[in-house]
């Protein structure tokens, strides 16, 4: 196997530190529906989805974290409809896999699990 090591990239008009590059990319990303039979649009590093019920989605990583301290960020849109997904990790989840709950908390509701049409979720962190 080669290695390339360099400390910077540019494309002759603007250049960035390899280290940033690195450190700062989602190491994990999927955009997915999760109405009715959910169907993932598009993802990187994700073996698959689980649907555990109403709201309730794991995901599991083609490549893992190097442990369960990753960041995990969520994001729900449906035209009309508030909600928000929370993220977990940890909580027996481990650096193969991630939990999202999306949830209506619109004004006055219970905060109640909710599928939506358009649930994206990005993980930051080291890879295995």
């Amino acid at each position: 196997m080669s290695t390339l090591n360099v400390a910077n990239i540019t494309d002759g008009t603007d250049t960035v530190e390899t280290g940033y590059v690195v450190n700062g990319s989602a190491k994990a990303w999927v955009n997915f529906s999760g109405q009715g039979v959910y169907s993932i649009r598009s993802s990187l590093n994700l073996s698959g989805l689980t649907d555990n019920g109403t709201g309730n989605f794991s995901g599991n990583f083609v490549s893992n974290m190097s442990a369960n301290t990753y960041s995990v960020v969520s994001g729900i849109s449906e035209s009309g409809v508030a909600g928000v997904a929370h993220c977990s990790v940890g909580d027996g989840y481990t650096s193969s896999d991630f939990l999202m709950l999306t949830a209506n908390v619109a004004e006055g509701s219970a905060n109640v699990l909710t599928d939506y049409k358009f649930v994206q979720t990005a993980v930051h962190g080291d890879l295995a």
